[in-house]
């Protein structure tokens, strides 16, 4: 995760282990590893990990159980809320980059189109590079 200063680290990390359950890589119903497990894979405080479950647990994302660990919701339509707002903050972004250098809608859905299939592009969705 790259870390951007001028935003709370709890509140990246929120950002971080929600991709990870929208994506998958954490599946619904799975447990979650623990604060100490993800503090020392981060770099950070157990209680900025701890702050930042938290508010998982607060949007429904993920639950304590209290002998058992804390596990994502098996709740698909919880999951698919949080993808569709995290899909429409990187659109709007999207958008508001591509207005501010004079592009419309139909040069905006045609450059979104052919870098959709771009050789490039497909070999990161497919690798899981990101880069």
């Amino acid at each position: 995760m790259d870390r951007d200063d001028s935003r709370p680290i709890w509140v990246q990390l929120a950002d971080d282990f929600r991709r990870r359950i929208v994506s998958g890589q954490w599946p619904p119903g799975t447990k979650v590893p623990s604060v100490r497990e993800l503090a020392a894979d981060t770099g950070v405080n157990p209680n900025t990990v701890q702050r930042a479950l938290g508010a998982l647990d607060g949007e429904g994302l993920t639950a304590t159980e209290r002998t058992a660990g804390r596990f994502v919701t098996s709740k698909a339509s919880v999951i698919d809320s949080v993808r569709r707002d995290l899909a429409s903050g990187a659109t709007d972004a999207y958008i508001d980059t591509l207005t501010a250098i004079g592009m419309d809608l139909d040069q905006t859905a045609a450059l979104l189109t052919e870098r959709w299939w771009a050789p490039d592009r497909l070999v990161r969705r497919t690798t899981g590079d990101a880069s």
